[in-house]
């Protein structure tokens, strides 16, 4: 079973010999594809995380799936919130929480972790998630006094 996104607005797709099918036409065999919920798994930080109810196009042929581009991000979000739980990381809410509470920006605190530019902003919107060492360094920020006062000291 492979997956593959499909356009947002249910264009016409190409199978794979590139000749153009419905757009609700299973891409790898032509058949009429269903709406189906159900378990799909995705790799989140190097692990398969099963999400139990995640929607989705499925070929009754051949099993082939496919993913709308709205669906691929919930998918992908519900993946992460999913090893969030799992492994009792801090929220995207409480991640931004404890930025506000400093007066930081995203790239400030980005640049006193010595993190890419970006990454506080994706750990925030739920695209990705911190690692464990991450996490425990941002509640040790949250918890211990002074914490914040020291990596300024020591920033790059």
């Amino acid at each position: 079973m492979t997956k593959k996104t499909a356009g947002a607005r249910g264009d016409a797709v190409r199978s794979r010999r590139g000749r153009a099918l419905p757009a609700n036409a299973c891409p790898a065999c032509g058949t009429t594809m269903r709406e189906k919920k159900g378990p799909l798994r995705l790799p989140v930080n190097g692990e398969e995380i099963t999400v139990p109810d995640a929607g989705h196009l499925a070929c009754p042929a051949c099993k082939e799936v496919v993913l709308r581009l709205d669906e691929s991000r919930r998918l992908r979000e519900r993946a992460i919130a999913l090893y969030r739980e799992k492994y009792h990381l801090l929220s995207a809410d409480e991640i931004r929480s404890l930025r506000r509470r400093f007066g930081l920006t995203q790239g400030a605190l980005a640049r006193l972790l010595r993190l890419g530019g970006n990454t506080m902003s994706r750990w925030e919107s739920g695209r990705n998630v911190q690692t464990a060492a991450m996490d425990v360094l941002l509640r040790l920020i949250r918890d211990l006094p002074g914490s914040i006062e020291y990596l300024r000291g020591r920033a790059a």
